[in-house]
């Protein structure tokens, strides 16, 4: 059984930094695809970034492309979220991800295997 636990939310103010971490146990860290998601109050959970399990190949949603930097730590087995310049619309709960077995790339709800708690992110104007 995997464990997923997020850290590195907070308030901060527009044009600021946060950086997420997510630590994994329980499973090989290095044999998933990992991913982050946030959801927003009345709104559905969305895909933000996703990593290769050996993190040589990242994807990241149109919103945060330029902003944001995904990467992960196979031997910390822990995974990272930079976000930069950063707006109130970036306001929502933060999830970390990891895929099912066989994915490749965790960028849809379906292709996750195990969530996080989640960690709030406010970013205020």
């Amino acid at each position: 059984q995997v464990q997923l636990v997020e850290s590195g939310g907070g308030l901060v103010q527009a044009g600021g930094s946060l950086r997420l971490s997510c630590a994994a146990s329980g499973r090989t860290f290095s044999s998933y695809a990992m991913g982050w998601f946030r959801q927003a109050p009345g709104k559905e959970r969305e895909f933000v970034a996703a990593i290769s399990r050996s993190g040589g190949t990242t994807y990241y949603a149109d919103s945060v492309k330029g902003r944001f930097t995904i990467s992960r730590d196979n031997v910390k087995n822990t995974m990272y979220l930079q976000m930069n310049s950063l707006k109130p619309e970036d306001t929502a709960d933060y999830y970390c991800a990891q895929g099912k077995s066989i994915i490749l790339a965790v960028t849809t709800t379906q292709q996750v295997g195990a969530w996080g708690q989640g960690t709030q992110v406010t970013v205020s104007s």
